[in-house]
């Protein structure tokens, strides 16, 4: 197979996509290259991607590289960090079955990488996991001993023009098949009109379906300038001794934005904003909550997210993974039968707990979808 076509260069994923045109070919520095990465890349229409680290290292079953195989996109692996040198942003390459060129010369080489061989590294990864769990269970206990005061105790947040208070919250965060989850609660955020909080780049989803965030919360590294300049509240995400690195682009364009020095990731922190403010429902797409989820964001441990969720408590409501409940569309009738079969109960336990009528509403919600009624 050969491929010819401009490269972008950039050891940071997020920033390179940002700068990625149809049909060039992706250079980067990216061990273990997540979902959300590998979907991005073949959705901003990558022709090739050359990775300088193994896409899969074999520390976790990484499923990412399979994404960029599946949409036709040439993989070439494990090239070695000089590539990052040798190739400049902008240049034309070749890619030359397994070799990389640049004015007619090799300037480096690696592995094919193809659905089959993915697959075969997918699954001898797998007997590797339980070490990373061992690892990542104890580093999540060291951590939380060190961040919980922080993170549990009376912490100091902006205050917000926005109102929280008694509204639902719908929290957005670029996790595995984020988009289609926000897609299917559709009818939700219609409906209810729940205050849109969006973790850095989700916010750009938000606007491909039409939605304006409220609140943008991050270090605003993978956000786009056009969401940013939406009216939203922004929050930039600081470190606990308050360097805040996202602020200075902020100020470049001319905005204005809160600072929020806090440990923990941004998630964590548009959770944490929605609490502190009264959310009466928090609803959260794309949140990070397995091994593998952190694995991917090559997070050693869940320290903050474990102590949020703690926090929070039963105000949260995780919606990852709605899209792949039912893709059908039931007949009517069965609806009708649903509905009667479980008006009672639902009814009965509804008047009794407040979380209850929340997920009544929900049901609701879904039945008059699939009934077509929105």
């Amino acid at each position: 197979m050969r491929y010819r076509g401009v490269a972008r260069v950039d050891r940071k994923t997020k920033n390179l996509l940002t700068r990625l045109r149809p049909g060039e070919i992706a250079v980067v520095d990216h061990e273990d290259i997540d979902v959300v990465a590998c979907e991005s890349l073949a959705t901003a229409g990558a022709r090739a991607v050359v990775n300088a680290r193994k896409s899969v290292s074999g520390r976790y079953p990484n499923p990412g590289p399979l994404v960029l195989c599946r949409a036709g996109v040439y993989v070439i692996d494990d090239v070695g960090p000089h590539i990052m040198d040798l190739v400049r942003d902008g240049d034309v390459i070749e890619l030359q079955g397994n070799a990389v060129l640049r004015q007619g010369k090799v300037v480096g080489m690696g592995r094919v990488q193809t659905l089959a061989s993915l697959e075969r590294e997918i699954g001898k990864a797998r007997h590797g996991l339980s070490r990373e769990l061992d690892a990542f269970v104890s580093n999540t206990i060291e951590h939380a001993r060190q961040e919980k005061s922080a993170i549990l105790g009376d912490h100091p947040f902006p205050p917000l023009r926005t109102r929280i208070a008694g509204r639902h919250a719908l929290v957005v965060v670029r996790g595995r098949d984020y988009r289609e989850d926000l897609r299917a609660i559709r009818s939700y955020i219609e409906e209810v009109r729940p205050v849109l909080i969006a973790v850095d780049g989700a916010a750009d989803a938000l606007v491909e379906i039409g939605f304006s965030p409220d609140i943008i919360v991050g270090d605003m590294d993978s956000v786009s300038d056009e969401a940013l300049r939406r009216g939203s509240e922004i929050v930039v995400h600081a470190y606990p001794d308050g360097r805040a690195p996202g602020l200075e682009r902020i100020r470049r364009m001319g905005l204005d934005a809160a600072v929020c020095p806090i440990p923990g990731t941004s998630e964590d922190l548009a959770m944490l904003l929605a609490h502190e403010n009264g959310a009466e429902l928090i609803v959260a797409v794309g949140a990070h909550s397995s091994l593998e989820d952190f694995l991917d964001k090559g997070r050693p441990g869940m320290a903050s997210t474990f102590l949020t969720r703690l926090k929070v408590g039963s105000a949260l409501v995780d919606a990852k993974g709605v899209s792949k409940l039912y893709k059908g569309r039931m007949r009517t009738g069965y609806i009708v039968l649903l509905v009667v079969a479980a008006l009672v109960p639902l009814t009965l336990a509804a008047v009794q707990s407040d979380m209850a009528r929340q997920i009544l509403r929900l049901v609701i919600i879904r039945l008059k979808l699939d009934m077509g009624l929105f």
